[in-house]
């Protein structure tokens, strides 16, 4: 990918120093288990965004002129996991002390793990909210407990975490919620039940995190994930939500991960670019950018 930035932006508007956002790319895979190539998620992603129009209808303004700055994607192909998860840490907590808004894109879920961690180190009450079709809670999967399968389990081994939009677990999953009392907001219950926004918001006490497995999205919205399931959140669903949660919570940072690029399927990327955009302009919106 290169020195491509997000959107193609003006000069004035990328520079590290300057930006109140960043950007980094995490082409890392290693545990997929039905679709591969979320590796090159990041890469499809940013080049999509030059197709981007830089107006934000909804909210009046030009979200880039907070400063968006895309940093290198992260050396972490061939890597062990092990160390792919020390680099992710690492750089995400130099970006996070630096004061930006950080959205990391991935590339396999697994790196939410590393990167709640930069973030506990920088807010320890943080609150992970997971938008997901998944509860990515089993032990271990395939061997590993730090499988894509694994993530929120070892999310909330760190850190509360608020779940939404499941719609695809194991039996031993729903036992667990069930046993421990987590709060986890099921696709069918977000259908009908209109209380979830409210449920859901009384269960964040503290500083967000936020995790976007596109797979959340309605596939015939986003097909082109690791592992589609039908149901999910069609795209004004999902900003009214996002609009909610920007303004009612501090968000620290954010990713966006499983996008799995395959041709025909381009309209996925460009919408996961749109949404990149959608959430640093809701950050800064929250914070009174443009009264």
């Amino acid at each position: 990918m290169g020195s491509e930035r997000f959107g193609d932006l003006p000069d004035e508007y990328v520079s590290y120093e300057k930006s109140k956002a960043a950007i980094l790319p995490i082409p890392f895979e290693l545990t997929t288990t039905f679709l591969k190539g979320t590796e090159r998620g990041p890469g499809e992603l940013i080049k999509a965004s030059r197709a981007l129009e830089f107006f934000d209808e909804e909210l009046g303004c030009e979200p880039y002129r907070v400063g968006i700055h895309t940093l290198e994607p992260l050396p972490v192909e061939g890597c062990s996991q092990d160390e792919a998860f020390d680099r992710i840490e690492a750089a995400a907590r130099k970006v996070l002390l630096d004061g930006k808004f950080l959205v990391s894109l991935g590339g396999e879920h697994s790196i939410t793990v590393p990167l709640v961690r930069a973030a506990l180190a920088v807010e320890p009450d943080l609150v992970v909210v997971q938008l997901d079709a998944h509860a990515d809670l089993r032990a271990e999967y395939q061997g590993s407990p730090y499988n894509h399968a694994c993530v929120m389990r070892r999310v909330r081994e760190l850190c509360p975490a608020v779940q939404i939009g499941i719609r695809a677990m194991d039996l031993s999953e729903m036992a667990l919620v069930r046993r421990e009392g987590w709060f986890m907001v099921l696709d069918m219950e977000r259908r009908n039940d209109p209380s979830w926004v409210e449920r859901a918001m009384e269960r964040i006490n503290g500083p967000v995190y936020l995790t976007v497995d596109l797979d959340v999205c309605d596939p015939a919205m986003m097909p082109a994930v690791g592992t589609p399931e039908p149901g999910g959140f069609g795209w004004y669903e999902l900003l009214e939500f996002l609009k909610v949660l920007f303004q009612r919570k501090r968000v620290l940072a954010s990713d966006l991960v499983e996008l799995c690029p395959r041709p025909g399927l381009e309209h996925s990327v460009f919408i996961a670019s749109k949404l990149l955009y959608k959430i640093i302009a809701y950050r800064f919106w929250a914070d009174g950018h443009w009264a």
